[in-house]
């Protein structure tokens, strides 16, 4: 496994992170699988040298994070892994209990700690825009997790640019602590990043670590038979199976993954691992064989007429997965 800097940040992160919101509790997800069937991965992707490790306080409602911090706790040091968890979205009925407010975020870092069985997360990531916060009521708050010391670093997830661009002018100008990723939509099917926010963290050294590297599994061929996922991932449903353009992308990974005798997703995979700026990738397990693809991925060399080939059939789209 190869390491790399985390953007700008001192701190070195694999070249794969492995998502955890496949993990935690049956009946938050029909597909997400309990504690007993998750930890195996999680050994999995530490043996590989993965050691970023992504979840989020909704995932399951806390039983992901619950999860991972057991697993984590049980078969590596807490000082080799880097653990990222995400605020945002409601984690109870009320009012408060939801968005990026001074009282919720102070609130969920404290609660996710309690839940991962750690006195600090290593990133603690916004998990989306929140347009009912002022922003500096949301970035002091940061600030202040920070300065406690409860996280070491900072990042923002799928949002506009601009919006990005507006925080991390906040941030600077009245001395707080500094987004150093962003975690975006990102993959063969969906490139509208490459617009404005790619180049923006370039420029600025902002890390990317972006989601959905296989569009749900659409890149893989695993879609076609209607898994239980496919079946009940509402949000997928939305941003994928839409587009003319969709089946001329897969039928191109389909055609380069032949040539190559490799798995479409490992083709998939090095495409994005490839692309400029490209941290580290968020790849999900619930089978065997899913690390092996992403690490075989992750080594996989595509030529420039490969990547002619996976690329001419895209068009512009509509924005998908800020919401």
């Amino acid at each position: 496994m190869d390491y790399v800097r985390l953007g700008s940040a001192g701190l070195k992160v694999s070249k794969l992170c492995l998502g955890c919101m496949t993990y935690g509790a049956p009946s938050w997800r029909d597909w997400v699988l309990d504690e007993a069937a998750s930890r195996p991965f999680i050994r999995q992707a530490l043996d590989a040298g993965i050691n970023f490790f992504d979840t989020a306080d909704m995932y399951s409602l806390g039983a992901s994070e619950q999860v991972l911090g057991k697993a984590l706790l049980d078969y590596s040091r807490r000082e080799d892994v880097v653990l990222a968890t995400k605020v945002f979205h409601p984690m109870g009925e009320q009012p408060n209990a939801r968005g990026l407010s001074r009282k919720h975020i102070l609130a969920s870092i404290d609660a996710s700690l309690a839940r991962l069985g750690t006195d600090y997360v290593d990133l603690y990531i916004i998990h989306r825009f929140d347009p009912d916060t002022p922003l500096l009521e949301t970035l002091e708050a940061l600030d202040t997790v920070v300065r406690s010391g409860r996280a070491r670093y900072i990042g923002a997830s799928s949002m506009h640019a601009w919006q990005f661009m507006r925080m991390l002018g906040l941030q600077q100008q009245h001395g707080l602590a500094q987004f150093v990723s962003m975690q975006n939509h990102y993959n063969l099917i969906y490139r509208e990043e490459e617009r404005e926010m790619l180049p923006l963290c370039r420029e600025l050294g902002i890390a990317v670590t972006p989601w959905s590297p296989l569009a749900r599994g659409v890149l893989a061929g695993t879609r076609k038979g209607q898994t239980l996922r496919a079946g009940s991932d509402k949000p997928a449903q939305l941003w994928y199976d839409h587009h003319e353009e969709e089946a001329a992308i897969v039928a191109a990974v389909e055609q380069v993954a032949a040539q190559r005798g490799v798995a479409p997703a490992q083709v998939a995979l090095a495409w994005v691992a490839s692309r400029g700026g490209i941290t580290a990738p968020i790849i999900g397990a619930s089978k065997p064989h899913h690390l092996g693809d992403a690490l075989a991925g992750l080594a996989l060399s595509l030529s420039a007429e490969e990547v002619a080939l996976l690329e001419q059939p895209y068009r512009p789209r509509p924005v998908a997965g800020h919401d």
